[in-house]
């Protein structure tokens, strides 16, 4: 990915007023551009058509989001011809797919990510959008949709935390309890591996899931500040706090599933599903993978335990995501209608009613219909004190995904040779930040 740095660094949401009444509550792009506009040539006169490019390539999402789409066509007349790609390739080229002839409309991420097309001209302004959708959403929705020109550049349409899952039946049996701190984190997964489980699944073939890992432990340990200071390539990777974090992480990897950097999330998943598992850390979607409605009522989860005192379970990351228009769309009226429409109540509880497994980031959804998890979700992070967005997400993407992403599979192999590791990644860190 380009090395163009991000004029202003946004840590996501961060603080509790934030989400305080959100809904009801990468990258290189080298190697082939697999990832191209969907529709012919001819789309550019069609104004009944808007070419969306999507990264929701799986079941649950997928479905979910075309439930949206027919309404809007139903509604307006305007068909959404959607370019669905597997989610990694997406992101793998999202920067060669932009600088070409991309859709007119696209699926991505809010706060930094956003920002970093935004400041490369790789996207519209919506402010016109927002002038109608604005009163649907709290401020700090408002600020995370937000380029560093201050203009608007994207809709969001639903958040959710990252957790500990697990299976309330798993832990009846047991004599389980839910763990708060550290101590009690570790106790419990020696007793997992005991009793015949594997305490943590865990699956990072697509190397991203390790870095929310990476996330949790960090502002348990180092605390919110911190960071976010080191998200944005203020803090050093060889600092002590960062080694300590990674001495944390050493301590439970015995207890994560084996063989996790060839192994996808979703396998990783129905570990937990087959009650092979004890516990699963990963975004709230992880619910996508129960397919049996018993199964689902049976999955509830927990804050990842505390690790400094003074920093508790006080922030929890809540990544967002949403759509951008692209920097020169070929039915620029009908890409801002179908904005306007993403950005009302209407589309985001079809998609609620399609994926329970997320929250609302609009304030004025109807959130009657939210599940018991759906509650527990939103009450999780609107009572954060602080709030972060996912390390690809609160960091430059290239940085993420040329250094951070190998590194902490390299770490997972080997936990032994973590001071070399820090070194090598603070000097690659150094050389992506001051670059332009």
């Amino acid at each position: 990915m380009d090395h163009t740095p991000s004029r202003l660094f946004v840590p996501g949401p961060s603080r509790r007023t934030l989400l305080r009444g959100v809904g009801g509550a990468a990258a290189l792009g080298a190697g082939l551009p697999l990832l191209s506009a969907c529709g012919s040539s001819d789309t550019g006169t069609d104004t009944k058509t808007v070419t969306l490019g999507s990264n929701s390539s799986d079941a649950v999402p997928k479905k979910a989001f075309a439930e949206i789409y027919a309404a809007f066509t139903k509604k307006s007349g305007i068909k959404v011809d959607v370019n669905t790609k597997d989610h990694n390739t997406f992101q793998e080229q999202i920067n060669s797919y932009l600088q070409g002839t991309p859709d007119d409309v696209f699926t991505w991420f809010a706060g930094y990510r956003m920002q970093f097309f935004a400041g490369k001209g790789l996207a519209s302004p919506i402010d016109d959008v927002w002038q109608k959708i604005g009163g649907n959403f709290p401020e700090a929705m408002k600020q995370l949709s937000k380029g560093a020109d201050g203009k608007y550049y994207f809709v969001p349409l639903y958040t959710y935390p990252w957790a500990i899952f697990y299976r309330k039946s798993v832990f009846q049996d047991h004599g389980y309890e839910v763990p708060t701190t550290w101590a009690q984190f570790l106790a419990l997964c020696k007793r997992m591996q005991k009793d015949g489980l594997v305490p943590i699944a865990f699956g990072d073939k697509d190397a991203w899931p390790a870095l929310g890992t990476f996330d949790q432990i960090n502002f348990r340990t180092n605390g919110y500040d911190f960071h976010v200071e080191l998200m944005a390539g203020k803090a050093s990777w060889t600092d002590a706090k960062v080694r300590a974090a990674f001495d944390n992480w050493a301590e439970i990897l015995p207890y994560s599933q084996e063989g996790s950097t060839g192994r996808t999330w979703q396998d990783a998943a129905q570990s937990l599903v087959s009650k092979k598992a004890g516990m699963y850390l990963l975004g709230s979607f992880v619910g996508q993978q129960f397919t049996n409605a018993t199964d689902l009522a049976d999955l509830d989860f927990f804050p990842f335990p505390e690790i400094d005192p003074s920093f508790g379970q006080d922030t929890v990351e809540a990544p967002t995501d949403g759509f951008m228009i692209s920097k020169s769309p070929k039915n620029k009226a009908g890409s801002v209608k179908l904005m306007e429409f993403l950005g009302t109540p209407e589309a985001e509880e079809i998609y609620l009613k399609a994926d329970p497994n997320v929250v609302a980031a609009s304030t004025t959804a109807d959130t009657s219909s939210y599940s018991p998890i759906q509650k527990k979700a939103y009450a999780m992070i609107s009572g954060a004190k602080n709030l972060t967005q996912f390390m690809d997400r609160d960091s430059r993407p290239d940085f993420t995904s040329t250094v951070m992403q190998p590194a902490l599979q390299k770490f997972i192999r080997d936990p032994k040779g973590i001071d070399s590791l820090l070194s090598s990644i603070e000097r690659q860190k150094k050389s992506i930040f001051a670059s332009s």
